[in-house]
């Protein structure tokens, strides 16, 4: 008789989560000889690897030319830093595709697991995927699901198994012109996820993909497009991590999002690249009539971070939600916030946003508020909360709100503060040390983020959060 697994308890499954962890690699002799920089020959060389249709190798070269032509972002952190030169845009870690967690190789295996994903996946997701480098390694959807039409693929596999879905949506939510980043990705794009959830369908697990970055000087460029159509719902979970090296890398993934009419949508992130990483990252969503989307983020790690998730409230009644925090620690800018264009009449947008600056830490709010003409009766709040935990660290608040109809109601509220001496000593009081009472603190501060993920993912998040904290008294 088959011995039953025990559950392990949601706040156990990360309790081994370190910075040790995460900072662990994996030996690269993949690299020696991948090519570094950017050219017409890399691009040619990732369309015949995955053996693209025309229509794809096209995109990739104008992609390409677009790139060379834009100007980098004239705001935000400085990306000076940033050589395209040294970059190793398409790394093949010598793997083939599996859904089977015990055919992936060892060190890889190992990689994941001590990350939790394959854990995670056995308790609570609908299904997983896992990327290494360029490339999927593992990829699976539990049965119930596929039956039911849902579509759950790596990117590269999708291409080839629906070409013609792929093609009526890739980089149609956000073009390759959109900016210099958008054309990057376009040109060197490398995996993903592709899901496809059918009209009326509700997934009532989540699905969830790990992009992981192992060799130094490396740039991941997945692809993430979600077709959610009529009456259906999902939750879509992305993490990704990296080891540090001291060597530059880059992360220009994309996300691209299309709400049906009365359909649901929950895209859910924590992103903890090393502190080498720029992240550079562009997400968006097309919302119909009735629809709803909600983007929930994390942002720990990276040196530089520019990332703004996008709603466009195309149909009426359209909705979205906006909760996000960032933690940025010494050296590191975390520039983030959320865009809104509010398109159909009676649209609702909410944006809650944290953050917290230790260390001489840099947190900036940049958002988006866009009222068209039409968009009759739109709703719109705005809500950004800064915590600074030190003398030396900095927060900033820039949002930017356009309004062009009359009959719309707009609210905007920004505060900023640091621990409150009082409720330090309290909990002090109580017996405990200046460290946990600190993060006690800063955990309340972030619940209304937390709170709206899955409880693994949340204690996750915690989890990475007192990471950071550590040290932060004194």
């Amino acid at each position: 008789m088959k011995q039953k697994t025990k559950t392990k308890p949601a706040d156990l499954i990360f309790e081994h989560l370190t910075k040790n962890v995460f900072d662990q690699k994996n030996d690269s002799p993949y690299l020696k000889d991948t090519m570094k920089g950017l050219n017409l020959t890399l691009i040619s060389k990732i369309s015949d690897d995955k053996n693209e249709p025309l229509w794809m190798r096209e995109l990739r070269k104008q992609s390409l030319r677009i790139f060379h032509e834009k100007t980098m972002p004239n705001f935000g952190p400085d990306l000076s830093g940033l050589d395209f030169a040294s970059i190793t845009y398409y790394v093949r870690p010598g793997t083939t595709q599996t859904n089977d967690w015990e055919k992936v190789p060892e060190d890889i295996k190992q990689t994941f697991e001590r990350l939790g994903i394959p854990e995670a996946e056995r308790k609570m997701l609908a299904g997983a995927g896992a990327q290494y480098e360029s490339e999927m390694v593992y990829h699976h959807l539990k049965k119930q699901w596929s039956e039911q039409g849902v579509i759950f693929e790596d990117m590269d596999v999708a291409l080839k198994k629906y070409p013609d879905l792929v093609q009526k949506y890739f980089m149609k939510c956000v073009p390759i012109t959109d900016h210099k980043f958008a054309a990057l990705h376009g040109a060197v794009w490398s995996s993903g996820t592709f899901l496809y959830v059918p009209k009326g369908v509700k997934l009532t697990q989540p699905v969830q993909a790990y992009f992981r970055m192992n060799a130094p000087s490396m740039g991941q460029f997945e692809h993430t497009l979600i077709i959610v159509e009529e009456e259906a719902e999902v939750h879509y979970i992305e993490g990704c991590s990296a080891p540090k090296y001291g060597k530059r890398s880059i992360h220009a993934g994309c996300v691209e999002i299309f709400v049906g009419q009365n359909a649901k949508v929950r895209y859910s992130s924590v992103e903890n690249w090393s502190k080498d990483t720029y992240n550079l990252n562009t997400k968006r969503a097309i919302v119909e009539k009735n629809g709803h989307i909600e983007w929930v983020g994390g942002n720990m790690g990276s040196a530089i971070t520019m990332l703004y998730p996008c709603s466009i409230l195309k149909g009426d009644f359209s909705s979205s939600e906006h909760l996000g925090v960032a933690f940025a620690n010494q050296g590191q800018e975390q520039d983030t916030g959320a865009k809104v264009i509010h398109l159909g009449r009676n649209t609702k947008s909410k944006i809650i946003m944290k953050s917290l600056s230790k260390k001489g830490g840099k947190s900036i709010y940049r958002g988006l508020v866009k009222i068209s003409k039409n968009a009759e009766n739109a709703v719109s709040s705005v809500n950004c909360d800064a915590l600074i935990l030190d003398e030396n660290s900095f927060s900033d608040t820039i949002p930017d709100i356009i309004v062009n109809n009359e009959n719309v109601s707009i609210a905007h509220e920004a505060r900023v503060g640091k621990i409150n001496e009082d409720d330090l000593f309290y909990l002090q009081a109580r017996g405990l040390t200046e460290d946990q009472a600190m993060g006690i603190l800063v955990n309340g501060f972030i619940s209304d983020i937390t709170r709206e993920l899955p409880l693994e993912y949340a204690v996750e998040m915690n989890t990475l959060i007192g990471l950071e904290m550590e040290g932060a008294v004194g």
